[in-house]
């Protein structure tokens, strides 16, 4: 069971793209495919200094005897601002630490379609604001909910990768997993990770222009914010108190003390159950 242990992840970290010329002029969707959308000079800068914190991060946290071992494994959208982010990323590691990275589509960014004129999509956009973000699917493209279901896909890969060991990490080492991806698509990712609802993905607010987020593994063997985030900064993503507590279980809580805490948002879906099946009066009928 130790053994086991020590061949899961110490961290999962997502991570969205530096600033894309789309994000400072909506007319380039118009002429550019999405999936070509490049960096801005400004999106390397950050790319490059986000590694750098990144590289920081993982070497000062490391410790015990996995301190010097640790290694990192990248997975990164297809999109060429997402790919330009990781070169950019990579500057700040050693060829020693990288352990390997893979492609993987289906962390891709929400399709809304194919070549998207602004006035249009400006509309559409507004729709979906009066629709429900979660459920709005785009004409020729996707909702939020058909992005849930790849990247519940992915999850079960990236677990079959973890259990058969296919990162080849040396148990000895301390695994570092980077997803290099989009803001939509790692704010679902978190969704199906801690079995969020839709209404608490809703809450959430977008990742910032290379901004990444920690899930590190607490003593308890759960992932969490808690270690590497304070709770202001959970509450200003958009996360309720409720979603902060379960972070904070997981620092140190096991999975039974999660189940005793977690309330499985009953009152959500019930109106008012008896707290024993005892009834008065009961007969074999």
């Amino acid at each position: 069971m130790v053994n086991d242990k020590k061949m899961l992840p110490k961290r999962i970290i997502l991570m969205r793209h530096g600033e894309s010329a789309g994000n400072i002029d909506q007319g380039a969707y118009a002429t550019t495919p999405d999936h070509k959308i490049p960096l801005t000079e400004e999106g390397r800068a950050q790319a490059r200094e986000a590694g750098k914190k990144m590289r920081a991060l993982i070497s000062t946290q490391s410790g015990g005897t996995c301190g010097e071992n640790w290694r990192v494994y990248f997975y990164v959208s297809p999109y060429e601002r997402t790919r330009t982010t990781l070169r950019e990323v990579g500057k700040g590691f050693s060829r020693r630490r990288v352990i390997g990275v893979r492609e993987e589509c289906r962390i891709r960014e929400q399709d809304f379609g194919n070549f998207q004129v602004e006035e249009r999509m400006r509309v559409v956009k507004l729709t979906r604001e009066r629709f429900g973000r979660f459920f709005y699917r785009f004409p020729e493209g996707e909702s939020a909910s058909d992005v849930y279901d790849r990247v519940s896909s992915f999850l079960e890969s990236l677990w079959r990768d973890v259990d058969m060991n296919r990162h080849q990490v040396d148990p000895s080492s301390e695994l570092n997993l980077v997803i290099v991806s989009h803001g939509l698509t790692s704010r679902v990712f978190l969704m199906k990770w801690f079995k969020w609802t839709v209404e608490e993905f809703e809450r959430l607010n977008n990742l910032g222009n290379c901004e990444f987020r920690v899930m590190e593994l607490g003593a308890g063997g759960e992932y969490t914010f808690g270690i590497h985030h304070t709770k202001e900064e959970m509450s200003a993503w958009g996360m309720s108190k409720d979603m902060i507590d379960d972070q904070m279980v997981r620092v140190d809580g096991s999975r039974e003390i999660l189940n005793d805490c977690c309330t499985l948002h009953l009152d959500e879906y019930f109106d008012l159950l008896d707290e024993t099946d005892e009834e008065e009066g009961c007969s074999d009928y």
